[in-house]
C-alpha cells in the first residue's frame, strides 16, 4: 500500500511538472527581448555620461588655454 501511496505521488509530481513546463519557451522570449531592451538603456545612459564628462573636460580645458592666453600678455 505505501509503495503504490509514494509511486501515485511520484507521478502525480511527474504530471504537475510536465504541465508547468509548456510557457517556458515564451517567457524566454519575453525576458531575452528585456533583457536586450535593458542592455540598450544602460548603454544610452552610458554614453550620455560620457558626453558629459567629455564636455566638462574640454570646457576645463578651453577655460585653461584662455587662462594661460592671458597670462602671457
Amino acid at each position: 500500500m505505501k509503495k503504490l501511496f509514494a509511486l501515485m505521488m511520484v507521478t502525480g509530481f511527474a504530471v504537475a511538472f510536465v504541465a508547468c513546463g509548456g510557457k517556458k519557451a515564451v517567457d524566454t522570449e519575453k525576458l531575452k527581448a528585456d533583457s536586450i531592451r535593458m542592455a540598450d538603456s544602460i548603454k544610452m545612459v552610458e554614453d550620455a555620461a560620457a558626453a558629459k564628462v567629455k564636455a566638462a573636460a574640454d570646457s576645463v580645458a578651453k577655460a585653461d588655454s584662455l587662462a594661460k592666453a592671458t597670462m602671457k600678455k
